[in-house]
C-alpha cells in the first residue's frame, strides 16, 4: 500500500528518508550486529549516538554554550510538573493561557505554588494571541510561561511577551525546529518530540545553566530534577535510546535540507497554499485571527457538523488521514510539520476544491 498523507498533530509524520535509513539499520547498526533498540546505553557506540544528536541540535538551533540540552523521558505532561518543581524558588509563576496545553501546564503548576493567569484568549475560544506588550507580571514571579505554538487552536506567538525581566519558559512542542529561534531569549525551551522531531515518549529541554538548581527540596523525585539529567549527560538511567537515535537522524535530515532558515521558507510556502485557499473558499474557512496564524497547525471548518464529518470521511478514503480536529473543538485540522511534503498540501487543497464543487448547492 502507498503511504498516505498524514496530517496528524502527533504522533506525526516523519521524513520518509529517515524511516528508510532506520529500517536499513534495524538489524545491524553500523556493523555492530545488533539494533540500536538492543544496545546498552553505557556502550561507546551509543554514547556516540547521543553525543552526535546533541551536537547537531546545538548547531541547528545555535544553542549558546551556557544552555544544557536534556533528553527526558515522557512528554509534555511531565514537563508541566518539572518546570514549577525546578524553577519555583519564590513559589510564584505567571502563565499566559492561549489554549488547552498552556491551561494544563498552569493547572499543574498550581500544585506547587501560586500560579497566576496574567493573559488569556479563552474569551474567544483561543482563536487569537492576547496582547502581551504590557503584562501585569508579579514582582515575585520565578518565570513567565507560554505555549509558543498552540497545536489545537492553530495560533502562534509571532512576538514574544514582555516579561518585565522575568525568565521566559516556552513549550515549543508543535513548532520545534520549524524555524529559527533565538534561544537566548528564553530561560527554558522544551518540546515533546512526537509532533515535529521524532517518536513519542521523549521530551527535549534546553535549559539555561543558572536555572539548573542543586538546592531543590529533597522530596522532589530524582527523575524530575533537571540537574539529574544535566549532571549525567541524560544517561542517569536507561533513556529512551531508540527515540534519541531517531531524533538524531531527523537532525541530520534537517541539516541536509539546509537548516532551519530553509525549513521556515518551506513551511511558509506550504501554509500559504492552504491559507490562501481557505481565504477564498465559500465552504471552508479558518478559525484563527489572521495575524496569529500558525505555520504548523491549521484548523478549519465548514458551516455544518455533518459536512465536517463527511469531509473527514471522504478525505480519509482518498488518502488524507488524521484531519479530524481535536475532540475539544471539532472541525478539521491539518498539521503541516517539517516532514509533510509540499505535494501533500497541494493534493489536499485540490481535494478540498473538488469537495467544495461537489457539495455546493
Amino acid at each position: 500500500m502507498a503511504r498516505v498523507y498524514n496530517f496528524s498533530a502527533g504522533p506525526a509524520v516523519m521524513p520518509e528518508e529517515v524511516l528508510k535509513e532506520a529500517a536499513a539499520e534495524m538489524l545491524d547498526y553500523n556493523g555492530t550486529g545488533m539494533s540500536v533498540m538492543e544496545m546498552s546505553h553505557r556502550s561507546k557506540v551509543y554514547q556516540n549516538i547521543i553525543d552526535e544528536a546533541e551536537k547537531d541540535l546545538r548547531e541547528l538551533m545555535n544553542i549558546p554554550d551556557n544552555y544544557k540540552v536534556l533528553f527526558i523521558q515522557g512528554g509534555g505532561h511531565v514537563q508541566f510538573a518539572m518546570v514549577p518543581m525546578n524553577l519555583m524558588k519564590n513559589g510564584v509563576a505567571d502563565y499566559i493561557i492561549t489554549g488547552q496545553w498552556a491551561k494544563k501546564a498552569w493547572q499543574e503548576a498550581k500544585k506547587y505554588g501560586e500560579a497566576n493567569v496574567i493573559a488569556s484568549s479563552a474569551d474567544e475560544t483561543f482563536s487569537y494571541i492576547p496582547d502581551c506588550s504590557d503584562l501585569d507580571v508579579d514582582e515575585n514571579a520565578d518565570y513567565v510561561y507560554i505555549c509558543l505554538n498552540n497545536t489545537i487552536y492553530g495560533t502562534v506567538f509571532h512576538t514574544l511577551p514582555d516579561t518585565k525581566g522575568k525568565d521566559l519558559v516556552a513549550d515549543i512542542s508543535s513548532c520545534f525546529l520549524s524555524e529559527p529561534l533565538d534561544v537566548s531569549k528564553f530561560g527554558i525551551l522544551w518540546g515533546g518530540v512526537q509532533k515535529n522531531v521524532g517518536p513519542a515518549g521523549l521530551a527535549i529541554a534546553i535549559v539555561r545553566e543558572d536555572l539548573i538548581r542543586s538546592d531543590l527540596d529533597e522530596k522532589i523525585p530524582t527523575m524530575l530534577r533537571y540537574d539529574t539529567y544535566a549532571n549525567s549527560g541524560s544517561l542517569y538511567n536507561t533513556p529512551p535510546t531508540y527515540n534519541i537515535y531517531m531524533c538524531g537522524k531527523v537532525f541530520k535530515w534537517l541539516k541536509k535540507q539546509g537548516g532551519l532558515e530553509a525549513m521556515k521558507k518551506r513551511n511558509e510556502e506550504k501554509a500559504a497554499l492552504l491559507y490562501d485557499f481557505l481565504d477564498s473558499s465559500k465552504m471552508f474557512h479558518g478559525t484563527v485571527r489572521k495575524c496569529d496564524r500558525s505555520l504548523m497547525n491549521i484548523p478549519f471548518v465548514t458551516d455544518s457538523d455533518e459536512l465536517n464529518a463527511l469531509f473527514v470521511k471522504e478525505a480519509e478514503a482518498a488518502g488524507f488521514v488524521n484531519l479530524k480536529g481535536h475532540r475539544s473543538v471539532g472541525g478539521m485540522r491539518a498539521s503541516l510539520y517539517n516532514a509533510m511534503p509540499i505535494e501533500g498540501v497541494k493534493a489536499l487543497v485540490a481535494f478540498m476544491k473538488e469537495f467544495e464543487q461537489k457539495y455546493t448547492k
